[in-house]
């Protein structure tokens, strides 16, 4: 069944890997990247400010840090290690010499599950829920999902990583939300409670 599963994995990265021109390569190579959102997470932080009121904008990052910060390590930290999948890239991978690598991209560590598709997700996941619009919705998972085809489209993962990736995120990125919110209410409660003691 692993052995059944990992073949397919294998052949679905070989498909979407199998597509490049020129152009796509320093496209995705791009938004591969991490540095280059940072003029997209600004508007975001501009739009949380201008449609919360300040007090549940502070909560909402603060969430947003919570989430990222969870599903990254729970990732990154503890699940690859324990299964230790090699990267499609990594030189000990089966199908290395199949598949094409960007710009020679070879991030160091495991591939299950990716990180930046858990990342990407939690915050889609997170945002979505506290913004409550379609338009934004459809826009956030859009670039979680682009994000993610560029770590199929470079070689640096495979489908199964992703699928897997997301999935955490979105849990997270709702737990992070709840716990925040729920701390929120209770923590003035419990002030509440001591100072009438």
């Amino acid at each position: 069944m692993i052995d059944t599963l990992t073949s397919f994995d294998q052949q679905l990265l070989l498909f979407f890997n199998s597509h490049h021109t020129p152009f796509m390569d320093e496209l995705m190579a791009l938004i591969t990247g991490k540095w280059i959102w940072i003029p997209f997470y600004l508007i975001l932080i501009d739009l949380l400010f201008k449609k919360l009121e300040p007090k549940y904008a502070i909560m909402t990052l603060i969430a947003v840090i919570l989430a990222i910060v969870m599903a990254d390590q729970f990732c990154a930290s503890f699940i690859r290690p324990i299964v230790a999948r090699p990267r499609p890239c990594n030189p000990e991978s089966p199908i290395v010499e199949a598949i094409t690598i960007v710009k020679n991209i070879h991030p160091g560590g495991y591939s299950w599950p990716s990180c930046h598709a858990a990342n990407t997700f939690a915050l889609a996941t997170l945002l979505s829920c506290v913004m409550r619009s379609r338009k934004f919705t459809l826009m956030m998972f859009g670039w979680a999902i682009i994000v993610s085809y560029s770590r199929l489209y470079c070689g640096v993962h495979y489908p199964l990583d992703i699928l897997c990736g997301a999935a955490f995120g979105c849990i997270f990125g709702y737990l992070a939300l709840v716990i925040v919110y729920q701390l929120y209410i209770i923590i003035p409660k419990i002030f509440k409670s001591t100072h009438k003691s």
